[in-house]
């Protein structure tokens, strides 16, 4: 698959976003194709990753994780064993929801999913903190969540 999508595979995109379990004869009359071109058309693009996968979206709160932070990582050293290890210590954290690197004073944000704030604490102190590397970490509490979205906007082109 091409790395560009076409306005059919956008359209079918943005509503799979909206309800992934829409049935596929409801999709195809939404997008005006056939059945056959829709299914083909999901398929590839599973296939080529555009698709990465199917889930079921959480309402974190009546989950019982009402507390997210952003905690923003800076390390003492950039060497080739520290980033990784680090990397690879946030990756088995549970509550650790996401962690991007990046470019500037910070190294990782990582957005952090836990019930309360004292599990963020105990999060904090035992396992974030204890990390080999790891110089700093300013932590910051999310109060109120003006936009909350997983849906990309897919555009042709």
């Amino acid at each position: 698959m091409a790395d560009k999508v076409d306005d059919l595979d956008a359209r079918i995109l943005n509503l799979l976003q909206e309800d992934a379990r829409i049935p596929l004869v409801d999709l195809a009359d939404k997008v005006a194709s056939s059945r056959s071109a829709v299914w083909r058309r999901i398929q590839k693009m599973e296939e080529a990753g555009v698709i990465s996968g199917h889930t079921v979206l959480l309402d974190a709160e009546k989950a019982g994780l009402g507390v997210l932070v952003f905690a923003q990582v800076k390390m003492h050293a950039h060497s080739r064993d520290v980033l990784p290890d680090f990397m690879e210590k946030v990756r088995g954290f549970p509550e650790v929801i996401e962690c991007h690197t990046l470019m500037g004073d910070i190294d990782f944000i990582l957005k952090v999913r836990v019930r309360d704030v004292q599990a963020y604490e105990e999060f904090f102190w035992n396992h974030l903190s204890q990390i080999d590397g790891v110089r700093e970490i300013n932590s910051s509490i999310a109060l109120t969540a003006v936009k909350n979205t997983t849906k990309l906007q897919v555009v042709a082109g």
